[in-house]
């Protein structure tokens, strides 16, 4: 498990971390997610050790990261970074062989990952021949070429299109359950609302939310529930206690102001006709990011 405790950083009277603090843990996606400015960037680059931090630790299964560690991480900058003259495969294959594959299993490894990737036909071509989108693929290809133990993206989605969402999405999800560590940030909540597992919200340099997805919705739901039923439910209207926000004719979504009013509506609605679905209504990452950074 790689675990950030009490990082800070400052420049000069700025202070853009203020204890900053999360884990990202092995075989699980964490959606890293903020503002521009809001110091995810700052964050990775720390974790990396491209930038020393003030203060706070970095540990990688109870210990303090070491360059050595490091070596078994992959890191995919929002900047693309690849050398636009190299062939495709060529490029990946040289990125395999610096982590000290023969050239023959980088060959091999490199490969499989493009075609994985969906770059299976364009591996002779040079880099800078390709869509930004499929820039992009040969990136997250040079992240991944070394099996990394964790791997820390930076807006991976970024000009992708949806069916190559798709197909990054299914890599990323197919690194965390062989046991990678994946920390990924984005501006896309929708995407990583259905990808991860975790979410860290920052903003301000501060950490405003962590924890599973499914903890977090249930930490900030509302009462709010959809009710489906045979019959019209226009009495909802009347209830005290209940603001109807959706309504046709048997379906109503509503908002409740206690438990106990949540349960009398459903015990109305079964005197009423048949009940077909009657359940909470879970709030969108979106939602929860609005909640929390405001």
């Amino acid at each position: 498990m790689l675990e950030l405790s009490g990082i800070t950083k400052s420049y000069g009277a700025r202070r853009v971390l203020d204890d900053v603090g999360f884990a990202v843990t092995e075989g699980r996606l964490t959606g890293f997610v903020g503002g521009n400015g809001a110091g995810k960037t700052t964050t990775m680059r720390i974790i990396l050790g491209v930038l020393a931090r003030d203060g706070g630790t970095v540990t990688l299964d109870g210990s303090p990261v070491t360059a050595v560690d490091r070596r078994r991480f992959g890191y995919m900058p929002e900047e693309r970074g690849l050398y636009p003259k190299m062939r495709v495969l060529e490029h990946i294959v040289y990125l395999a062989r610096l982590h000290g594959f023969t050239k023959t299993d980088a060959t091999t490894r490199g490969t499989a990952l493009l075609e994985e990737l969906g770059l299976g036909e364009r591996l002779g071509d040079n880099v800078e021949t390709l869509s930004l989108g499929n820039q992009q693929r040969a990136q997250i290809a040079a992240a991944l070429v070394h099996d990394p133990q964790v791997l820390i993206l930076d807006e991976p989605f970024s000009g992708l299109d949806p069916l190559a969402v798709d197909v990054v999405a299914a890599v990323l999800q197919a690194r965390a359950a062989a046991g990678a560590a994946v920390l990924f940030s984005s501006h896309q909540l929708d995407v990583v609302e259905r990808l991860c597992d975790d979410l860290v919200i920052i903003a301000g340099g501060t950490i405003r939310a962590a924890g599973s997805r499914d903890e977090l919705r249930a930490q900030h739901a509302l009462r709010r529930f959809e009710l489906i039923s045979g019959g019209d439910a226009g009495w909802l209207r009347a209830e005290p206690g209940v603001e109807v926000l959706e309504f046709d004719g048997g379906y109503a979504v509503f908002d409740a102001d206690s438990d106990e009013t949540a349960q009398r509506v459903l015990r109305r609605a079964v005197e009423s006709g048949d009940v077909a679905s009657f359940s909470p209504r879970h709030p969108s990452l979106a939602q929860i990011f609005k909640e929390v950074i405001q």
